[in-house]
């Protein structure tokens, strides 16, 4: 081995340090955010009575404490984030690592979330500046949003006939 090959002990030592440290603010931070502030919990109440077909993403307790991700079936995510922008709501519909691609999450995929829902999924992240106010905010705004979109979705109309 030569020496451009080599690595100093004491830098990688102090970088696993560095990284502890961080990750262990970051985790803080965000078990600071969401739960302990009980924030996602109406978050996920949205999942389950004010909108028909709509799913929990993942574990409800077993989970990053900031973040909930909720599928709605039979839409496109990215037709819900841009009706919530006019509003001014965040989220995100996918990965960094799939932004650009119009297939469905392949880790939602894994986890077993249909085809018609992983389309429609959406993560809301919480940070520990969020209100009580913003979320009542997002859950009124909600409704509204996803009974748009499937009034215009020939797969919700199809759904709807066939039950």
């Amino acid at each position: 081995m030569d020496q451009q090959d080599t690595v100093d002990q004491p830098d990688n030592q102090g970088v696993k340090e560095l990284w502890d440290q961080k990750e262990t603010k970051a985790f803080k931070d965000s078990q600071e955010a969401g739960v302990n502030k009980g924030l996602l919990v109406p978050l996920d109440k949205l999942a389950i009575r004010e909108v028909p077909q709509v799913r929990l993403n993942g574990d409800p307790t077993s989970r990053l404490p900031n973040t909930t991700s909720i599928a709605f079936e039979f839409i496109e995510g990215e037709g819900i984030l841009l009706l919530m922008d006019q509003y001014g709501i965040c989220a995100s519909s996918g990965s960094a690592c799939t932004s650009g691609s119009l297939e469905p999450s392949h880790v939602l995929r894994a986890m077993g979330v249909p085809f018609t829902a992983a389309h429609g999924s959406i993560r809301y992240s919480l940070s520990i500046y969020n209100t009580e106010e913003e979320i009542d905010f997002v859950i009124d705004k909600m409704p509204p949003i996803i009974e748009r979109l499937r009034q215009m979705s020939p797969f919700w109309q199809q759904a709807q006939k066939a039950s």
